[in-house]
């Protein structure tokens, strides 16, 4: 018998990920009011989703499509090669990442989602 690794939403990131979704930044409200609900060309998205150790802000699990949005740390020499390691960690699970900065979120949310779409497998 073999015993399946559970790598979707560890019992212990839980309160994390509920401290997150109650904080939301105004970036990833403003995503999340387009991406809820199956919004985005039917794709369901999930906020705040851990996968292995780390958390996603966004996750697509049909695309095995992971949205993050970055503020000001992540453009640190340390956040930069912690995105640099958590990414190579995600694909290698097959996930792809796409990264936004906040403020493109805020000042071209049109770009974003067309970036995003063409993610897609097929529209």
């Amino acid at each position: 018998m073999t015993m399946k690794t559970k790598l979707n939403n560890l019992s212990y990131l839980i309160p994390t990920r509920k401290y997150l979704r109650e904080n939301m930044t105004e970036a990833e409200l403003v995503l999340w009011s387009v991406l809820k609900d199956k919004k985005l060309c039917g794709r369901k998205f999930r906020r705040q989703h851990s996968i292995g150790f780390y958390i996603a802000d966004f996750y697509c699990p049909s695309e095995n499509l992971i949205i993050e949005l970055d503020g000001r740390y992540h453009y640190t020499q340390q956040g930069i090669e912690k995105d640099i390691e958590r990414d190579t960690h995600l694909a290698l699970m097959n996930k792809k990442v796409l990264r936004f900065e906040n403020k493109e979120v805020i000042n071209n949310l049109t770009a974003v989602l067309k970036q995003i779409k063409a993610q897609f497998h097929s529209i």
